[in-house]
Order: C-alpha cells, then sequence, then structure tokens
C-alpha cells in the first residue's frame, strides 16, 4: 500500500510498504495533519546493511512531511534473553546511536528532523511500570508468547522478560505519542497485540507499516547471529568480497536468492536504478531502472551470478565507506570494540609449559553448510570413491570425494542435499583434489552402514547448518590440520535415539530444523 493524503507536504508518497493494519486510520489522520510514526530497534547484535530496509522508509516518511521518532530499545535488548549483557546495555545503545545516524547520514536523510529516544529515558517511570502490570494482569501467556514468536530469542525454556517484551512494545506507542508503528514484518504479531490490548487499559489502537524482511546472504532472513548471513556496516571491503563470494546465488533461481533481494529491498530504493558491471565481451555494462527487468534477464541468465555479486560489491561499498570512515576514529573504535568484545581465547602454552585449554573448540569453528549434489561418478582411479559436484550457494560448485561408493548407489546421491563441511583444507584423494566432506552417520557396529545427513526438507544450497547455542559465530577461514579442531569437535559428534545429529546432545539445526539420518539411530558421525 501506499497512502497519501492532499495538500502540499501530505501529497508526497510513502513508498511501497508490505503490509498496512489500518489504512482507513491512517487516511483519516491524514486528512487533518501530518503523522506521527516511531521505528524502534533493540540493541543487541551488531546492525547489519539490511538496516537500510528501514532507513530508506524513513526518509521516504520524512519527505511526506511525517514527524518521526527513532527508538533505542535498549531495555528490550536485556529483556529478549540477555542477548544484550546488563553492563554492556549502556555502550551497545551509545553504538546503536552512532552507527544508525551514520546510516541515516550515507543516504542523505537530514538528522535535525529526527527525534531520537532511548527506552529507559521513559520506561522505567512510575507511570510506564504500572502499565507494565496493568498489561500484565489482562494479558494470557498464550498471547504473550505468541506475540514474541517471531521476534523474541525462542528457547525450549522461556524467561518471563520474553514474555513481557511484546507488552512493553505496545506501551511504546502510547509513551511515544505517535499515530502509527513502523516496522519489518516479522512484528506482526507484536502489532495485532498492541492493536487487541491497547484499548484494554484504555488507549488508542494505532496504525502499524511493515517493510519486507530481507534474506540474508545464504537465503534465510538476514540476522545479526548467523554471521555467513550478514554483511556488517562496518566490515572491511575484503571482508564484504568474501562475503558475497560464498553468498547463494544460483544461475537462474530468483527463489531465496540473498543478493537479488539485497538488490530489491535496499539498492533499488535507494537509488532507483542498479547497474550491472561487466566487461565489453560480455556485454558491457547494463543500467535497470525497474528491479523486475534484472530479475528477468536473471531467471533467463542474461545476468551472470559472478556479475550480480561483483556490482553489488561495488554499490554497496559506496553505501558503506561514509560509516567506515565516521567509525575511524579512535573514540569510536574503542566505543565499538568495548561494545561488541571478541571473546577471549586462552593464550597458547608456551614451550615447556602445559595449557589445558589453549583455544576454544566450539562447533561454530566449523562452516557446514547445505549442499545440493549436481553430478555423481565414479572416480577414475578408486574403486570405492565418487567425485562430486556440489552446489554450496558459491558462485562455482565444490568438487567433493567421498567414499560412499559401497554404501549409497549414485541415483541416491545424484540431486540430493547433504551436509557439507566447507572449511576443511583441500587435499588430492588419488590426484582429484576434494573441496569439503560429506557428513554422514555411520553405525557402530558390523556390518557397517552409512547415511549422508538430512537437512531439513525445503532447506537451500548454501544455508547455515550450526549447532544448537552455537548459532553466532564466524567460522574459521581454513582449519588447520596439526590444530585437529574438527578432529576434537568429532570425538562428540553421535546420532541421537531420534535418528537427529547431535554434539554433546545438542542438535544440528538449519532455520528451518533439525539435521538428521535415516535409521542409525546412536550411531557416529564421520
Amino acid at each position: 500500500a501506499s497512502p497519501a493524503g492532499p495538500g502540499p507536504a501530505k501529497s508526497a508518497r510513502f513508498g511501497p510498504s508490505q503490509e498496512v493494519l489500518g489504512e482507513d486510520k491512517l487516511m483519516a489522520i491524514l486528512k487533518e495533519r501530518e503523522l506521527r510514526i516511531y521505528w524502534g530497534t533493540a540493541t543487541t547484535g551488531k546492525p547489519h546493511v539490511a538496516y537500510f530496509v528501514p532507513m530508506s522508509k524513513i526518509a521516504d516518511f520524512l519527505k511526506a512531511g511525517c514527524e518521526v521518532t527513532i527508538l533505542f530499545a535498549d531495555l528490550h535488548a536485556y529483556l529478549d534473553n540477555m542477548k544484550a549483557p546488563w553492563e554492556l546495555l549502556e555502550l551497545r545503545t551509545r553504538y546503536y546511536e552512532h552507527v544508525i545516524k551514520a546510516m541515516l547520514e550515507s543516504i542523505g536523510v537530514p538528522l535535525e528532523k529526527l527525534k531520537f529516544v532511548r527506552g529507559t529515558d521513559y520506561q522505567l517511570s512510575k507511570e510506564y511500570t504500572l502499565d507494565v502490570y496493568r498489561l500484565s494482569s489482562v494479558v494470557t501467556q498464550h498471547d504473550a508468547k505468541k506475540a514474541g514468536a517471531e521476534v523474541v530469542k525462542q528457547v525450549e525454556h522461556p524467561l518471563l522478560s520474553g514474555l513481557l517484551y511484546p507488552g512493553l512494545q505496545a506501551l511504546d506507542e502510547e509513551y511515544l505519542k505517535v499515530d502509527a508503528q513502523f516496522g519489518g514484518v516479522d512484528q506482526r504479531k507484536i502489532f495485532t497485540f498492541a492493536e487487541k490490548y491497547l484499548p484494554s487499559l484504555g488507549y488508542a489502537k494505532r496504525v502499524h507499516l511493515m517493510n519486507p524482511m530481507v534474506p540474508g546472504l545464504t537465503g534465510s532472513k538476514m540476522s545479526s547471529s548467523e554471521e555467513d548471513s550478514k554483511i556488517d556496516l562496518l566490515d572491511r571491503k575484503e571482508d564484504v568480497k568474501k562475503k558475497l563470494k560464498k553468498a547463494f546465488c544460483e544461475p537462474g533461481n530468483v527463489e531465496n536468492n540473498g543478493v537479488l533481494s539485497f538488490i530489491k529491498h535496499v539498492l533499488f530504493p535507494l537509488k532507483s536504478e542498479f547497474v550491472v558491471l561487466r566487461e565489453e565481451k560480455w556485454g558491457g555494462n547494463k543500467t535497470y531502472t525497474a528491479y523486475e527487468a534484472l530479475e528477468k534477464d536473471f531467471a533467463e541468465q542474461v545476468v551472470h551470478p559472478g556479475d550480480l555479486k561483483n556490482s553489488v560489491e561495488v554499490a554497496l561499498n559506496k553505501l558503506l565507506d561514509p560509516i567506515r570512515e565516521k567509525f575511524n576514529c579512535p573514540e569510536l573504535k574503542k566505543l565499538s570494540s568495548a561494545a561488541y568484545p571478541t571473546p577471549s581465547k586462552a593464550k597458547p602454552a608456551e614451550k615447556g609449559t602445559k595449557n589445558s585449554e589453549p583455544e576454544d573448540v566450539v562447533p561454530s569453528r566449523l562452516d557446514i553448510r547445505v549442499g545440493k549434489v549436481l553430478s555423481v561418478e565414479k572416480h577414475p582411479d578408486a574403486d570405492s570413491l565418487y567425485v562430486e559436484q556440489i552446489d554450496v550457494g558459491e558462485a562455482e560448485p565444490r568438487t567433493v570425494v567421498s567414499g560412499l561408493v559401497h554404501f549409497v548407489p549414485e541415483e541416491q546421491l545424484q540431486d540430493r542435499l547433504v551436509v557439507l563441511l566447507c572449511n576443511l583444507k583441500p587435499q588430492k584423494m588419488r590426484g582429484v583434489e576434494s573441496q569439503g566432506m560429506v557428513l554422514c552417520a555411520s553405525s557402530v557396529g558390523e556390518p557397517r552402514q552409512v547415511e549422508p545427513l538430512d537437512p531439513p526438507a525445503g532447506c537451500c544450497a548454501g544455508e547455515r547448518v550450526y549447532v544448537e547455542g552455537y548459532e553466532g559465530g564466524e567460522p574459521d577461514e581454513e582449519l588447520k590440520p596439526k590444530k585437529k579442531v574438527f578432529e576434537k569437535l568429532q570425538a562428540d559428534f553421535h546420532i541421537s535415539e531420534d535418528c537427529v545429529a547431535q554434539w554433546k546432545q545438542r542438535n544440528f539445526l538449519t532455520k528451518l530444523g533439525t539435521v538428521s539420518c535415516k535409521s542409525l539411530k546412536g550411531g557416529s558421525i564421520s
């Protein structure tokens, strides 16, 4: 929807939104005065490039004459399963203030037209606290949990704080004295919760506007907790290149394509055009003024994934350069490292001394991804080995050698989804370099049985596979053979009685569910 009202200031379009709740009320307000609207962000993980989506909408609202408030929801960040520890709350809120303002400046939004508020400026007041108690007396546990399902981190035994989260967000609408709240479509359940319960306290129902969620580079939602899915606002140019190179962008595939989605939801709204950069021998540069034309050319393979990624890299770095420059001063460098300290690792033992834990050996160091087997054939020089071409969401498929000939027929491997360890050091196996390892379940007794691990149905090639509780963290670029990181972790890999792959009783997961095998209960994983 793209509502607009009469009069010079109100005639400007808000730009497209994915959904509007309360459009009739919105139109009625616009006939009388300017709209008062707020956008809030919990100060948890580092903001990433998908934050340009709401920033571009905020620019649209200002152009339309709206009064816009940005809420740095510091208290919410703590309530959401303590994603921001109390001692880091102040530092992270300051970091958010600086980086959000830098983003807005990088796309030409005048800051003087915006109002910036911290949640703790008013959420600890006597009046607000009393309203929290009043709300808790009418809200059911079921409704509170349902409202936060898409936003609050879901755990097996939820904390009471996470159930309070939607209520506070609803009350913010009243205490910020706004007509409308703007947020991602993942906030929809909280918005409908607010519409249901605010009137029970005698407060007015507000309008809600929603923007689409930008898929991450792996095809899932772009998330601060999934390192491979996102590009940080302060990532170096070489980091941007590396992450885009690994991004899922299958030729001709426009579904769950994180690179195309980023162009659609971030770059096009900001610039109203996108230039595909390529050499003259491949047709030269081409400027698109409509996203649909670009998507059509990509679907018909007129545009190559490599050219698309390179073009996004250039456009994205132009947006990020002013932000990097602003954070290049000593004061903000210090703030960044203090707000998001690097997890400390024990120093390596000196020669002749003992050190039981020279470094953290944790599952997040493994780069495990969903792969799709594009082709499989017998190794020319080894009867027990297959040579497979496996798509893991990169520009080119990987060549992988697997010892599965005696366990899995070729036709069962062809076109199936597998789980691939991607950051082992490549090694030659009978003359063919293998660039990964297909993870399989193995039976304990004889005769030996082997089954490739199965990702959940509906996964896309390139999606990150992680161990429960270890969603964050950057995988090692390459596992050093002498460190034996994989071997140490593998010692605690096993298959549960429900055929679920686990590490120390923690499940292997993708965003769609658990990784499993067909039948080898109690088996090992290799």
